[in-house]
């Protein structure tokens, strides 16, 4: 995995969970694709389409996919039963070393955080099940800011940098979809682009 390093120091570092940190986002997929089929799309999921709405709420994401195949679907309901099919799945995941590696070293001398677009009840079983609680002890989802508005809105990285206490402009981020990245920008932080479809 190439990734570019930023040529500084920040004052802070906030990280995506899924396809940055942990190698998840194919056992996502299948659980995506398994609750869509159950929704009614009349076949496979499509997998570009999935990986273009990474890092939005669960529940957003349910709605947009069902919109593209022309099904109306219950965006919470439909949620709820991806999120169970993947937390079965979960033993699958493995970390993205060289992000994670990165992370433990910073970390031994600035903060870091992670900003997720998933439910809190699927990222903290997550972030335990693969051995980074220790290292994250300050973890934002959709939940934890007022409006409940993930990416591509800026809400979330802006509270992960107050949480930490370090203004945005001094704060890096590393993602792996476009919907971060546009979040991370607009929250006025530098982005490191993690290619997690080729790990």
């Amino acid at each position: 995995m190439q990734i570019e390093l930023p040529d500084r120091e920040f004052g802070g570092y906030i990280f995506d969970l899924d396809g940055t940190l942990i190698h998840s986002m194919p056992v996502h997929y299948r659980a995506w694709d398994a609750a869509l089929q159950r929704a009614g799309i009349g076949g496979t999921l499509d997998e570009d389409l999935f990986y273009s709405l990474g890092g939005m709420p669960t529940p957003l994401v349910a709605v947009k996919l069902g919109e593209h195949y022309g099904i109306t679907v219950d965006g919470d309901e439909v949620a709820h039963y991806k999120e169970e099919l993947y937390l079965d799945l979960m033993s699958s995941v493995e970390l993205i070393t060289p992000v994670v590696d990165f992370a433990r070293e910073v970390a031994q001398t600035k903060p870091v955080a992670i900003a997720t677009g998933g439910a809190a009840e699927v990222a903290l079983p997550t972030i335990e099940a693969v051995g980074l609680s220790d290292l994250f002890q300050i973890v934002v989802t959709p939940a934890d800011v007022g409006n409940g508005r993930g990416k591509p809105a800026p809400d979330m990285f802006l509270e992960a940098a107050k949480r930490i206490d370090v203004a945005p402009v001094e704060c890096v981020v590393f993602e792996d979809a476009v919907p971060g990245f546009e979040g991370a920008l607009a929250a006025g932080m530098v982005i490191v682009k993690v290619p997690s479809r080729s790990f």
